[in-house]
């Protein structure tokens, strides 16, 4: 696995050592991030490259992987992806492992992009967390909340979404925004220095929710370069 090291002065990012750790934490004073930082045994690679994945996302379940006839090192791997799955839904959540070629993408962005490749907070009506590990591939991008600011708060791009989205009184349009998500989607200041999730790192972040006691985590699915590798991502 790669090396892995958060910038020394983030403190919204606090490292654990343990599953435990990780899912019982709570966030506070700030912090809206826990990274469980892993060196993980394995050969993830193997595992992507039988799966054969050629385009989209594919969503992977145990028989799948169990099926692939893999060498002793991408036995490991998959047995390593079980565990992290088991984990996860022994805490009663419902992790997904996919297999990702390329995200859909804004066929037509409409003043600003709002696809996973835009930095932009999770959301939620009641309280919960999103959890994220990237085995092979491109990682995850975080961004500091103090280096983000939402396209929404940003007056010009404000009255081009207005243009183009329309909406009869305020509360509509509001409404609209909402409804689409571009309340949730940030643009980077040019100073800011996104900073990688690493590999192998199984993360927690902040989700906005009513009454949530910090702010969510801001983050994106990496920038997609030609002839890049499949993705191997946990999410949940």
């Amino acid at each position: 696995m790669t090396s892995f090291a958060l910038p020394s002065d983030y403190p919204r990012v606090r490292q654990v050592t343990s599953f435990h750790e990780l899912v019982s934490t709570p966030f506070s004073a700030g912090v809206n991030a826990l990274c469980w930082q892993r060196t993980l045994p394995g050969d993830f690679s193997e595992v992507v490259g039988l799966l054969g994945v050629k385009e989209g996302i594919t969503t992977l379940d145990e028989a799948r992987l169990l099926a692939l006839p893999l060498s002793a090192a991408g036995r490991v791997a998959v047995a390593v992806l079980l565990e992290d799955l088991r984990q996860l839904r022994d805490r009663g959540l419902a992790p997904n492992l996919d297999c990702i070629q390329a995200y859909p993408r804004d066929e037509e962005p409409t003043v600003v992009p709002i696809d996973v490749h835009s930095f932009h907070a999770d959301s939620a009506t009641v309280e919960t967390d999103t959890y994220l590990c990237t085995y092979h591939g491109p990682s995850s991008e975080g961004l500091r909340n103090e280096d983000a600011r939402r396209h929404v708060d940003d007056p010009d791009t404000l009255a081009q979404l207005r243009k183009h989205l329309g909406g009869d009184t305020d509360a509509e349009f509001v409404a609209v925004l909402h409804e689409l998500g571009y309340d949730l989607h940030y643009s980077a200041a040019p100073q800011a220095q996104p900073f990688s999730f690493g590999m192998g790192n199984l993360w927690r972040i902040a989700v906005e929710y009513p009454g949530s006691p910090v702010p969510p985590c801001i983050h994106r699915a990496p920038p997609r370069c030609p002839g890049q590798t499949p993705r191997l991502l946990l999410i949940s």
